[in-house]
């Protein structure tokens, strides 16, 4: 149940406009964000990246700035054209460009699109297939072949033979087989949109093989669907099947296959592992035997286990096993980086997230870092050198900082001492990196660095942004912390009136999201649901104060910290925000009668819960797509952290909203989505049945034909005046001063 992103983009330029009312519209347009540098394309020389237009790509040096090249231009393109395209993937030789047209949306991150071929040398480009979309498409390491999935199968377009395509497997069946791609719980619960490679010297592929059959199928209903000229369509009602394994039913089973390009031999791979295992991800490490690497996790996810497999003989071993008492965290295998007969993991063994260095036999040669901090990001590692670039929280909890540490263990900070939170992204070889710093009440700072630290000019320094904030009278937010009734310290960030003295005392909301491992309470210009507390600001402007509070289960703060809600989820999150209301109520401004609490998702879950908790702290609360009764969750987050309901039923009694029903206390608004493919209408469904067998009054919004993340600028615009019309007459009606 991650925290969606609210928008993607490579570089992103709000445009601030005229300095008008600080309104809703322009909230959600994401005017507040600001550039920043999310995405570019290393070059491999290590002195120069790339970056898209739409219309074109041009090659930057990362020293100077300057544009040296533009290596694709749809103006002047030969062969087939495009009037704009949304991505590129440059070849491994950097001769050719993948050209990405389009995108239809499968899940999270998978998406199908018709990719062309342009070849630099002639400025020529063609399609890189004639049968349809294409899917996850990857070059070879020599650059001479492509792979793409459509329909379930996986495909190799071979460059060298007129772009000669053949089909690699052929039981391929939507919501059936899926070779080489995620379904829909390895998508959004490990963040991956390919199940495939190709060995170090492009003669194998790998891929991974999902068998959907037994996985239970849901309808979701689909009211309004549009033709081609975007006129409605007459049908009453649509559906769009979705494969969706709730916790304790079953889930893809999956297998590990090999294909020899030359002789078109595909061998499956076998291992010793249960059907109900995750395999999460494969990896060809770079030897003469072109050694797979098989990441594999079981069903209650405490227990990861490496296997290393020849790809022809098919013979396999288990390499290495991880074994946490909770659970293992997906980083430590999404995260692992190969170098040669080399890699590095993170893991969570000593309490706190670090960097260790394994042999590709599963032999430990060293941790790498070690204290009462995390590794926040792994950038890279030099094996000559042994130096590595990471970014920690070393100094503080809430803050981030990238660090250079050497073969001897002696580390540098490179970020310099303004507190705040950096984010990285280095070049090919590890010379430059582009940094974006940014705090509460500063918007990013972009800059291209060299691995010295040293500054090299900045990218963005958005002025107009700080400026914009500034004439609208931002107020700062100001970070807190305070003690709950057990000792517990937590941290929170709040935006009140600068003039708050006691004089007046002002109704409170508080955000939340609350879920394992996950922060809102960070040092960041992102921190909250929109960049720089435009949306508080915007509360605030209706003199409502805005708090948020990270409680326990949140990240950042150890493993311990992050994995007490372990078997138990919901209990300590909502108790935490009764805690922290209960705190926010001794404020002299604050009006102790009028606190509201609100949240998304998990968010959404932990404001039904800490509402219906027991004590009567909050007047009234908006939860936005929640989960209530975690059994209509899927398998594979709800497991992680509860394991199946016939091995917790106490747990996931205590975690049902729909049980605290009798203790409501406050007037409630429930938001869904009709289409939410990630929570389902399910859970608002049965928790709103009970709420009118209970003969207990509420509001609710439906948005139909709408997912989880209620995307687009006019149902963001309509869900949030909804929510300040709901506040207005639950939380600041009849509201004087005090």
């Amino acid at each position: 149940m991650k925290r969606f992103m609210l928008f993607t983009a490579v570089f992103i330029l709000a445009a601030t406009g005229s300095m008008a009312e600080l309104t809703i519209d322009r909230i959600v347009s994401n005017e507040f964000y600001g550039r920043t540098a999310s995405s570019f394309t290393p070059m491999s020389d290590g002195e120069h990246y790339l970056m898209s237009t739409g219309r074109c790509i041009i090659r930057y040096s990362f020293r100077t700035g300057e544009a040296t090249d533009t290596l694709f231009n749809v103006e002047t393109v030969r062969g087939d054209r495009l009037s704009s395209f949304q991505g590129f993937i440059l070849s491994p030789k950097e001769d050719r460009i993948l050209i990405q047209s389009g995108r239809t949306k499968i899940f999270r991150n998978s998406y199908s699109a018709s990719y062309y071929i342009f070849h630099i040398g002639n400025n020529r480009m063609e399609p890189l297939s004639r049968g349809g979309e294409q899917q996850a498409p990857k070059f070879s390491p020599d650059g001479n072949v492509i792979a793409f999935v459509r329909d379930g199968n996986i495909f190799l377009v071979k460059l060298l033979f007129n772009n000669a395509e053949s089909q690699v497997t052929k039981d391929g069946m939507a919501g059936s087989i899926l070779n080489g791609v995620p379904d829909w719980c390895y998508d959004e619960e490990f963040s991956i949109s390919s199940a495939y490679e190709f060995s170090a010297d492009s003669k194998m592929l790998a891929f991974v093989r999902f068998n959907c059959s037994e996985v239970d199928k849901y309808d979701l209903p689909e009211f309004l669907t549009m033709t081609a000229d975007g006129e409605p369509e007459q049908d009453l009602m649509k559906t769009r099947s979705v494969w969706y394994p709730v916790t304790g039913s079953d889930y893809s089973t999956v297998s590990v296959h090999s294909f020899d390009i030359k002789s078109s031999v595909t061998r499956e791979i076998p291992l010793n592992i249960s059907a109900d295992t995750y395999v999460p991800r494969i990896a060809f490490v770079e030897d003469e035997n072109n050694t797979l690497l098989v990441f594999t996790i079981n069903r209650n996810q405490n227990q990861m286990e490496i296997y290393s497999a020849n790809p022809r003989s098919t013979v396999s071993s288990m390499i290495l096993r991880e074994t946490d008492e909770r659970y293992i965290e997906p980083e430590e295998f999404l995260n692992t980086k190969l170098y040669g007969e080399q890699f590095i993991m993170e893991s969570e063994r000593d309490g706190h997230n670090h960097l260790y260095l394994y042999g590709t036999n599963g032999k430990l040669v060293r941790q790498l870092t070690s204290g009462e901090w995390e590794v926040l990001e792994f950038h890279g590692w030099d094996p000559k050198s042994g130096t590595l670039y990471y970014t920690a929280n070393r100094e503080n909890p809430l803050q981030s900082e990238l660090y250079r540490q050497d073969g001897k263990g002696r580390v540098t900070k490179l970020s310099g001492n303004k507190g705040g939170n950096n984010t990285s992204s280095f070049g090919s070889g590890l010379k430059y990196y582009v940094n974006t710093w940014s705090d509460l009440n500063n918007p990013p700072l972009v800059t291209v660095c060299d691995n010295s630290g040293k500054q090299l000019r900045v990218v963005y320094d958005n002025a107009d942004i700080r400026q914009s904030v500034e004439k609208e009278g931002f107020v700062r937010r100001e970070i807190f912390s305070f003690q709950t009734s057990d000792g517990t310290t937590l941290y929170g960030w709040i935006v009140k009136p600068a003039d708050a003295d006691g004089t007046r005392k002002y109704p409170v909301l508080m955000y939340q999201y609350g879920g394992p491992g996950h922060c809102e309470v960070i040092d960041e210009w992102g921190s909250g649901f929109y960049a720089g507390g435009s949306l508080e600001n915007w509360m605030l402007k209706e003199g409502i104060i805005c708090v948020c509070v990270d409680g326990r289960g949140t990240g950042r703060r150890g493993a311990e910290f992050k994995k007490q809600t372990y078997l138990n989820l919901g209990v300590m999150e909502s108790d935490d925000q009764v805690e922290a209301a209960k705190y926010i109520a001794t404020l002299p401004y604050v009006d102790k009668d009028r606190i509201a609490i609100w949240g998304w998702s998990y968010g959404g879950y932990n404001t039904i819960m800490s509402m219906s908790q027991g004590t009567p702290v909050f007047r009234c609360g908006i939860a936005v797509a929640p989960v209530t009764d975690f059994r209509f969750y899927d398998a594979t987050y709800t497991e992680r952290f509860m394991r199946t309901p016939g091995q917790n039923d106490r747990g996931y009694q205590n975690a049902n909203a729909i049980s605290r029903i009798g203790n409501l206390h406050g007037r409630l608004m429930i938001v869904h989505g009709l289409m939410d493919d990630n929570v389902f209408f399910t859970n608002t469904s049965a928790y709103t049945h009970a709420l009118i067998e209970k003969g207990i009054v509420f509001d609710m919004m439906v948005y139909p034909d709408k997912e989880h993340s209620l995307v687009g600028a006019s149902t963001r615009k309509h869900l949030f005046l909804r929510i300040m019309d709901f506040l207005k007459t639950n939380l600041t009606d009849n509201l004087t001063d005090k």
